[in-house]
């Protein structure tokens, strides 16, 4: 854990049995009349807001003595005694699965994610992903939400490839998920996301901006559109970075954060990307259905991700190289 502040006893004699921990402080002036919920969250590095609400919650966090209420408010010199119970394991096992490691600290891993790699365990895809692996790979995570595991900020489709970031710990956790959120909402910040894929046709122009509705299909529910009456704003800017053979090395910027972006705006708008069965592509050659066999995969790879670090501030920028199969691609069709 970070080093707390002054007002903040963490003693080793003050462990409890199982692995837990107490941590006691005395409020102070600066912190008198604030959400007894906030005021831990500040106070203790580990803790998010909503960690600290599921302590109070719990009744492991009192007050002079008192168990705590939910909406509680503290005063200057009130006492405060947190019970923070040890992280437990998480039921999906650890992988030795190979693993891109682009960057990591104490706080976050950044990793170039290969095509065909699951991010997250579900139905169908109990073993093999990304979190068995990150169990695996990191032997320092300090828990998050009470679980030892891998904090997942944001995600990659199964077939696409490229830059990602995960947590290792609490605090990381909520600053990175707060960022992505406020990204998909098309809020104005430090996190910025490219992305290259190969569309064909190409796109009329040689760069614009898309802004649409964007929902759910009115008819296939699995899938997402832009041609809605109704839903919410989606933003993508696009630039072509190479023009091919009936086809283009196209570089996407998200304004904003909807699933299946890329793929939805492309494929509405008539350029679709080469390889996206989901989203209509329709091999235009016999160059273009060999090209696409080959990849198996819709044509799409985050090249790029900036950010500020969530714990020290620092600007973190990462990009990755297109993998084997869409600079195969590009060469085909070159």
């Amino acid at each position: 854990m970070a080093e707390e502040p002054d007002d903040v006893d963490d003693d080793a004699d003050d462990e409890l049995a199982g692995g837990e921990r107490t941590l006691q402080m005395v409020v102070d002036a600066a912190q008198a009349g604030g959400r007894l919920d906030a005021v831990l969250a500040a106070a203790v590095a580990e803790l998010s807001r909503a960690a600290a609400q599921r302590l109070i919650e719990e009744g492991r966090v009192l007050v002079d003595g008192a168990v705590a209420a939910k909406s509680a408010r503290v005063r200057e010199g009130d006492t405060l005694d947190v019970r923070i119970p040890a992280p437990v394991a998480l039921e999906v096992l650890p992988e030795p699965i190979p693993l891109k490691v682009v960057y990591e600290d104490a706080d976050l891993i950044v990793i170039d994610k290969p095509p065909g790699l699951v991010v997250h365990p579900a139905a169908g895809h109990t073993s093999g992903t990304l979190v068995n692996a990150l169990l695996h790979h990191c032997k320092d995570l300090s828990g998050i939400g009470g679980v030892l595991r891998p904090g997942i900020v944001h995600r990659l489709d199964k077939d696409t490839s490229g830059v990602m970031v995960a947590t290792k710990s609490e605090r990381a956790h909520h600053a990175l998920v707060a960022a992505f959120a406020a990204k998909s909402r098309g809020e104005t910040g430090g996190l910025e996301r490219t992305y290259l894929a190969i569309t064909s046709p190409a796109p009329p122009a040689s760069a614009g901006t898309l802004r649409t509705l964007y929902g759910r299909h009115p008819v296939h529910r699995k899938k997402f559109s832009s041609k809605v009456t109704s839903g919410k704003t989606a933003v993508t800017h696009w630039q072509v970075e190479l023009p091919l053979r009936d086809a283009a090395l196209v570089r996407f910027r998200l304004e904003t954060g909807r699933t299946h972006q890329i793929r939805v705006h492309a494929s509405d708008h008539g350029w679709p990307l080469v390889g996206d069965q989901t989203y209509g592509h329709k091999p235009r050659s016999e160059l273009l259905a060999e090209v696409a066999r080959d990849l198996g995969r819709q044509a799409l790879h985050a090249s790029t991700l900036s950010f500020d670090h969530p714990v020290t501030g620092a600007r973190l920028s990462f990009e990755v190289l297109l993998p084997e199969d869409m600079q195969r691609a590009l060469a085909a069709l070159s």
